[in-house]
């Protein structure tokens, strides 16, 4: 039967489907006018906690908003631009909340280090661990595309190393801070490296981030994804307004939430590393659910993609941006760890590569990873 024999039918408009934006924007207005009177009020513990507690969960609810259009976006466009859009919408999210209280009037410096260092824990050690262990008990052994894992980890070893370690290293520099050229040069080669490693992903090497249709041979290659859902009519456009939907008002909550978290973490002396951890957790938890609930459905591959895709797009595009409003503001980025973090950043690196160098996980690998995950947030708290 040909395309013009059935007319496609336009998706139903359900009023579910704006349930959840209706209460963001509602939450923007708010904000727009009552904002700054209750900003002035944030030295009343109970209104700042209350404050941040409504920003907090307003944005993390949004957030799963963005991962629900992106995943009907997903089925439209197949694998593996399905999960590029999942991972690039989160990034963005990160990009904006790091940017919004980098341009706030407190200390900042070490802010963007902080949150890419903890995206880093949190993926590679937190959500990957904790997948790995109930998948491990749920499926005692999972097989994934090993090409596709080995290429994410051949940009993040890399990427991670110039952003968070060499400038701890770098003679030009003695605090972590990379000179007006240094910060030129290296964002440029990251936006390089992190472009041409999109390019393979969607184009020419598209195969390696699919899941193998056999699991029984280890040399048979992955086969070529299956073909994207046709889209009805308008179905398309209308998950694209929706995700922008979802989007737009965590931009401009972002804004207030950095100047509650801000004043915060001022106020109650807790460790300044505790603002990326908490920045991180509010825009990967949506993701890092959807990571764990596909390895739960024994979709191991699309997990990866999830989580080393949410590594590497965190350093790959995050590092470019907030160097560029430091040379804009002229406010310092340190970016260099410290030499305990970097410690544990390189043998989560070399974990990850070995997790992640057979055909198959087991709950072994998972439980290495939390391991280490533990030590992260010990260390956060007791440096």
């Amino acid at each position: 039967m040909s395309p013009e024999a059935v007319a496609p039918t336009p998706p139903t408009f359900t009023p579910k489907l704006l349930i959840r934006p209706a209460i963001a924007w509602a939450t923007v207005t708010l904000f727009l006018i009552f904002g700054s009177d209750w900003m002035a009020q944030l030295s009343r513990h109970e209104i700042g906690l209350s404050l941040f507690a409504w920003l907090f969960c307003i944005i993390v609810w949004v957030a799963f908003g963005v991962v629900h259009e992106a995943e009907e976006l997903a089925s439209l466009l197949g694998e593996p631009l399905g999960t590029l859009v999942l991972t690039l919408s989160i990034v963005i999210i990160e990009v904006v909340l790091i940017s919004a209280v980098m341009l706030g009037a407190g200390d900042t410096a070490t802010l963007a280090r902080d949150t890419m260092y903890a995206v880093l824990m949190i993926v590679l050690n937190g959500v990957v661990g904790l997948g790995l262990l109930i998948g491990g008990m749920r499926h005692h052994e999972q097989a994934f595309n090993l090409h596709g894992a080995s290429a994410f980890l051949a940009v993040i070893i890399p990427l991670a190393t110039i952003a968070l370690v060499l400038p701890k290293f770098v003679e030009s520099t003695s605090d972590g801070t990379l000179t007006a050229v240094q910060a030129v040069a290296f964002s440029i080669l990251t936006v390089a490296l992190y472009g041409l490693f999109l390019w393979l992903q969607t184009g020419r090497h598209k195969g390696y981030f699919v899941a193998l249709r056999s699991d029984t041979d280890e040399n048979i290659p992955a086969e070529p994804p299956p073909p994207p859902r046709t889209p009805k009519k308008g179905e398309f456009a209308l998950h694209l307004v929706l995700l922008l939907v979802n989007i737009l008002p965590i931009v401009i909550l972002s804004k207030s939430l950095a100047k509650v978290l801000d004043y915060g973490i001022a106020a109650t002396g807790a460790p300044v590393a505790l603002g990326g951890v908490i920045i991180a957790m509010l825009v990967f938890t949506p993701e890092g659910i959807a990571a764990v609930s596909a390895i739960r459905r024994d979709e191991l591959t699309r997990a990866i993609n999830l989580c080393l895709g949410a590594a590497a797009s965190t350093v790959g595009l995050t590092v470019p941006a907030v160097l560029l409003i430091g040379l804009i503001t002229g406010k310092p980025v340190v970016l260099g760890l410290p030499a305990a973090s970097i410690v544990l950043l390189a043998s989560t690196l070399m974990l990850s590569t070995l997790t992640f160098s057979g055909w198959r996980t087991t709950m072994l690998e998972g439980a290495v990873h939390l391991s280490m995950f533990v030590v992260f947030l010990v260390l956060v708290f007791s440096p």
